[in-house]
């Protein structure tokens, strides 16, 4: 699983706003020069996307989370072999909107301590950790009415309540302290363009410093 690219990952509670900044950084990073791949999870790939509509639709009940971890990591190792590994291979910068930090998170600690088997199955499955992940922070009750505020058909998550989102945003800056080597966290409570500058100058900071 090595090559000469550069895997950055964006990583928040929902309405955090990531998924624009992942696509402002590729927009900003193209229009430098560079040859960026910008993907998401789940998803990613052909058979990711299907796994992706099993997953984020539907029932908040509909799965258990043991069932979800297995579902993610499936479409993980799809989307790692067909989008990921080859892009990084070829020298590209892959952005990608959510990876194994999330399933950590969302199923590792959403309904029951399942951490252990998540990092057990990334191990035995995926092997493979970002470069560089860009963790927007955001207040729970705010992210909540922003995701709840899209209408979307992807709100499964969403409708376990503001709970979760507590849970998940003291989660990620667990997870940030844990990997601190590749975690930058970023103020999302701010307006887009504010943290989109932010982005831009830890991100070509890292590119300038590994390449």
């Amino acid at each position: 699983m090595s090559g000469t690219g550069l895997f950055l990952t964006f990583e928040g509670i929902d309405g955090s706003g990531k998924s624009t900044q992942a696509r402002r950084l590729a927009e900003t990073l193209r229009a430098a020069g560079h040859d960026v791949v910008l993907t998401r999870e789940p998803g990613g790939s052909p058979g990711a996307e299907e796994i992706r509509r099993l997953v984020l639709e539907g029932d908040p009940d509909r799965w258990s989370a043991e069932t979800e971890i297995l579902l993610f990591t499936a479409a993980r190792r799809d989307h790692l072999e067909r989008t990921i590994e080859p892009a990084l291979a070829a020298g590209r910068v892959v952005i990608c909107d959510r990876f194994a930090d999330s399933t950590r998170m969302y199923q590792g600690l959403s309904r029951g301590d399942l951490r252990q088997l998540v990092d057990q199955l990334h191990a035995l499955m995926i092997g493979r950790e970002p470069d560089l992940t860009l963790l927007i922070d955001m207040d729970p009750e705010t992210g909540l009415s922003r995701a709840k505020g899209r209408q979307g058909s992807e709100e499964r998550f969403e409708d376990f309540g503001p709970e979760l989102q507590q849970r998940m945003r003291a989660g990620f800056l667990d997870l940030a302290r844990e990997y601190a080597h590749r975690f930058r966290i970023i103020d999302g409570n701010r307006d887009m363009d504010s943290v989109a500058a932010d982005v831009t100058e830890i991100v070509l900071t890292h590119l300038t410093r590994t390449r």
